[in-house]
């Protein structure tokens, strides 16, 4: 298989998760009134044929490791499991900050979600797999934290803006009712987040652990078979907007379905990078915790798509843009010391 053989590689591979990660999200803002329950079955569609080219390609060359078929059989079963179930939980905490985003918009789901999903995976990765430095580790975890809560705030403060000056009426209400609802589903979905990584890396070790491209096909699987559980509840009971059947799936245009496998292909591109980064030879790993801190950083990606491209804080005020510099100084700090971390590693 394929792997970095560098610590610069490897780093280089995890800065691409955390563009992909913060990346994907654009499609749902391309195909518009396409509701996400239906967007999100070509997602996880995009997500399984990636894995497996990956896996037929880049996981069957090379010498490190088993190729990618010899791989997958010698698995224990138990990784496997580890693996797919990871994948389970990955989808069903992505559906939820989905529908946070479709309730109370990107800036109240991102933060939030991924924010404590960042908190959640980085202690247990380091817990299951402790490297780097700590000191700097959790330092530059707090400071990325902090840029998004500050994204947060700034969003809250350009929400308070508009309303001001919007004219009184029961929409008023009804936006608190939708970002109350967000914040809840963002939390849930966020905290249930973090915890796929690390069952991931459980199907990674052992004698019987699975390589990169190998779990990515498992992880994958247990994405695109658990959207079709989860779907048969959110179609009936939808976070927002009217019952759907699963026939309407079939009435998308090819340009909806065309950029929900979009989106798919370029989060798995984000997520097996991230996969292989932390496979690298010990010496030269990035390290699981810190492999998804920094792909978590993807929130301030995300932030910088919504400011610049689709201009979610135009017309702000100058606290709001003053908010916006100290997020990105802060987020490229804290960046700056999650990824020196393994380089400052006490022995």
């Amino acid at each position: 298989m394929v792997i970095p053989h560098s610590y610069v590689a490897a780093l280089l591979m995890t800065v691409l998760t955390m563009m992909c990660w913060g990346s994907w999200a654009n499609v749902v803002k391309i195909v518009g009134e396409w509701r996400f329950e239906l967007l999100y079955y070509d997602y996880a569609l995009g997500i399984l044929i990636t894995s497996i080219v990956a896996g037929l390609t880049l996981g069957s060359m090379g010498s490190y490791g088993q190729p990618f078929w010899t791989d997958l059989m010698a698995a224990g079963s138990s990784n496997i499991a580890f693996g797919f179930l990871g994948g389970v939980v990955y989808s069903f905490s992505n559906i939820l900050i989905v529908g946070a985003m479709a309730v109370a918009g990107l800036g109240v789901a991102f933060p939030i979600g991924v924010g404590l999903a960042l908190v959640v995976g980085v202690i247990w990765n380091y817990v299951v797999n402790p490297q780097g430095n700590p000191l700097l580790l959790f330092a530059g975890v707090a400071m990325i934290v902090a840029a998004i809560v500050l994204d947060g705030v700034a969003y809250r403060f350009h929400s308070i803006a508009k309303r001001s000056t919007a004219s009184a009426d029961s929409r008023g209400e009804e936006n608190a009712k939708k970002i109350r609802k967000g914040i809840l589903l963002s939390v849930a979905g966020g905290v249930l987040m973090g915890m796929f990584f690390p069952l991931v890396e459980i199907g990674k070790s052992g004698p019987r652990g699975l390589g990169p491209y190998a779990i990515g096909l498992v992880f994958s699987a247990g994405v695109l078979l658990s959207t079709f559980v989860y779907n048969a509840y959110f179609l009936r009971k939808p976070i927002q907007g009217r019952p759907l059947e699963f026939s309407e799936y079939f009435k998308g245009t090819s340009k909806e379905h065309f950029w929900g496998i979009v989106g798919g292909i370029v989060w798995a591109i984000g997520t097996l990078s991230s996969f292989v980064a932390a496979s690298a030879p010990k010496e030269l790993q990035v390290g699981p915790a810190i492999s998804y801190a920094l792909g978590q950083g993807s929130t301030m990606v995300g932030a910088l798509w919504g400011v610049v491209v689709w201009k979610e804080f135009k017309g702000g005020s100058a606290l709001v843009n003053r908010c916006l510099v100290l997020m990105f100084i802060l987020f490229v700090c804290g960046l700056t010391m999650v990824s020196i971390a393994p380089l400052y590693a006490s022995h």
